[in-house]
């Protein structure tokens, strides 16, 4: 049991109390908006917490963003995805101000990136300052708001962040952003598992539902009144929490367990450093999670979840009961604004339901060893240490013929399964799959995994000499494919038009399976910046000055992340 989960001791009240600090220490990020948000720190996305506020920008680009207190620009990154343009400040009070999806930076950044673009031909650039080349007074405008990397509409994504350790702050708690919101979370469903260790590896049993009933605002009480529970065993309540004026939902700050009054657990979201960002899969449900529009936390701690989510924690979370025995439970779920809900019912101790027995085919994984698992002599899967976030036991299996597939891929192998599609990995580990093909097929050879509506995914990895090899963060079934089908460039505009009253041209792009891997675009024969935008599937070129009338060829090349290239040749006058 002592593999289960680990053990933490902190005490702390029902209501959190908002440690706020004082707001007009910084100044709000963005201009001229209404001040409504999106998402907040810490929500389980998948694969990783949010790492900061998104902050409406009211369906537009453009806003002005203005530098939070005195300090310097000390970092400028440009990617497809992820933050998209983003803008880091390093503030005097040893805090670091960043800013995502930015449409634009100040005119000065924006030669520094051009310059960088150019030189390393390349569209995605890290630019780091030193303090006194760009240094920045509260207010001063730095950036314009935008919709680039992985957005689904115009926002601003905001950070504060402990420059010396990165960590990421809770703005709302610190006061730092302060919205409006008057809606305590709603609690949705409640859970249980019994749990027991078999060779000192832990074993869940199934999650039994429980339905809730809203007795009064922010009061909850199960439907069916006392429910029956095993010896030993974790509650998994699903909530969700809401903000005024917005229909976003947002994540959860706090969720205590009290046990006949005691508190026993609870996680809390003050922060983490981006290497616990995974740890969401831990401090969830992961089977539940993947795909819910709410949070679904687990009221216990995993073996490789962090001590620093759970600043209260006895009998690392689980309830234990006697057969026969009445005890009174209570959950508090709490937004990052101190609005809290409720919900308090009975259990009764019965006989457990759980019989663990070893499966002769299983193997045992520790979650503090390394492991190496073999399905005959074509597939290898190395899994390092702390890559799991417990220990479990593994049953691999080979199934000769997958049913999934997709537009122009080639299934070339048949599915390796070494962990179930539920199991979370914190870590990435490394599969080689053996299999010969064509000399001339080697280079679109890739790693594909079959997601939980049976289609194939891609995953990467690299060919050579007969193996396929790839580092993998989601586990199921894997299998090698072929991918030859090339990117599709569709112009937005007519070759040879005159653009002289546009300030960009277009394009949209497209592929089949592995997605874009990289767009090179040539005017007039120089290799230039553009502007890819992943989430629309599009490709822009802002022209740098105005128009005199000239014709100007182009050329814009497209990679997927299989090797296949498209191009595209045309004109505008301008």
């Amino acid at each position: 049991m002592r593999y289960l989960l680990t053990l933490m001791l902190l005490a702390a009240g029902c209501t959190t109390a908002l440690a706020r600090e004082d707001s007009t220490r910084y100044l709000y990020p963005v201009r001229q908006v209404s001040g409504l948000y999106s998402a907040n720190l810490g929500e389980l996305r998948p694969g990783h917490f949010h790492g900061g506020v998104d902050i409406k920008t009211d369906g537009a680009v453009g806003k002005e963003l203005v530098a939070v207190g005195d300090g310097y620009i000390s970092r400028l990154s440009v990617a497809p995805g992820g933050y998209g343009r983003a803008l880091y400040i390093t503030l005097r009070d040893g805090h670091t101000a960043v800013y995502g999806h930015i449409l634009r930076f100040r005119d000065d950044l924006e030669q520094r990136v051009d310059a960088e673009r150019r030189r390393t031909r390349s569209n995605s650039v890290n630019l780091w300052f030193r303090p006194g080349e760009f240094p920045v007074a509260q207010g001063d405008v730095v950036a314009r708001s935008g919709n680039s990397g992985s957005s689904f509409g115009p926002h601003l994504h905001f950070e504060i962040r402990e420059t010396a350790t990165q960590r990421t702050l809770n703005t709302v708690r610190m006061g730092i952003i302060r919205p409006k919101d008057h809606i305590a979370p709603l609690m949705l469903g409640l859970r249980y598992a019994e749990v027991d260790t078999l060779e000192g590896i832990p074993v869940h049993g199934p999650l039994r539902s429980f339905e809730l009933k809203k007795t009064a605002e922010g009061r909850y009480r199960t439907e069916a009144g006392s429910i029956e529970v095993g010896p030993r065993g974790y509650f998994v309540i699903e909530a969700s929490d809401r903000r005024d004026g917005v229909y976003n939902r947002f994540g959860l700050y706090r969720v205590s367990l009290y046990v006949d009054g005691r508190h026993c657990f609870e996680y809390r979201m003050d922060g983490f450093t981006f290497d616990r960002s995974r740890s969401c899969d831990a401090v969830s449900c992961y089977p539940l999670q993947v795909g819910a529009r709410a949070e679904v936390i687990r009221l216990a701690q995993l073996e490789g979840a962090p001590a620093e989510f759970y600043p209260t924690l006895r009998e690392r979370g689980l309830v234990r009961t006697a057969p026969g025995e009445s005890r009174h439970i209570r959950i508090e779920a709490e937004d990052d604004c101190g609005n809290c809900s409720t919900l308090e019912f009975d259990i009764r101790g019965g006989e457990t339901r759980l019989q663990p027995r070893r499966d002769s085919a299983a193997v045992a994984l520790r979650r503090d060893r390394d492991a190496l698992l073999r399905i005959g002599d074509e597939a290898t899967l190395r899994i390092p240490a702390g890559a799991l976030h417990e220990s479990l036991f593994a049953r691999p299996e080979r199934h000769d013929n997958p049913s999934a597939h997709a537009t122009g891929v080639e299934v070339l192998t048949p599915a390796y399964r070494f962990l179930e599609l539920t199991t979370p990995l914190a870590s990435a580990v490394t599969l080689s799959l053996q299999l010969f093909v064509p000399e001339e097929m080697g280079r679109h050879v890739t790693l594909a995994g079959i997601n939980r509506r049976g289609q194939l995914v891609w995953l990467g990895g690299s060919y050579a000499d007969g193996r396929l090899t790839a580092r993998i963060r989601t586990s199921g079934d894997w299998l090698a494919v072929a991918d030859t089908l090339p990117p599709t460039i569709r112009p937005l505009f007519e070759s040879g038009a005159d653009l002289a009253r546009k300030g960009a041209l277009r394009f949209r792009l497209g592929d089949n399976f592995s997605g874009i891997a990289s767009c090179d675009l040539y005017v007039d024969g120089e290799w230039t910046p553009c502007e890819r935008y992943p989430m629309q599937g599009t490709l822009e070129y802002h022209f740098p000055k105005g128009p005199d009338g000239s014709t100007h060829r182009l050329l814009l090349v497209v990679r997927d992340g299989c090797g296949n290239e498209s191009r595209w040749e045309g004109s505008f006058r301008r």
